[in-house]
């Protein structure tokens, strides 16, 4: 399962995530974008990340994970 986050400082608030995956990201009461799914379901992968390719500043980011072994 992929992971995502929103760079709270990038982002503008346009909603064009919530339009194309709004089980992945809403607007919140600061009127900024957030993942409301910690770890995105696989049948959901590809409109999360069709979310984060048209964000227009670029906000949302996938997060890497880390091996056990690196922690």
């Amino acid at each position: 399962m992929k992971k995502v986050k929103v760079l709270k400082d990038v982002c503008i608030g346009c909603g064009a995530c919530q339009a194309i995956c709004s089980e992945v990201y809403e607007i919140g009461d600061d009127g900024l974008a957030e993942v409301i799914l910690e770890e995105i379901p696989e049948k959901l992968e590809e409109d999360a990340i069709d979310a984060l390719e048209n964000c227009p500043t670029s906000a949302i980011v996938e997060v890497e994970e880390q091996n056990k072994e690196e922690k």
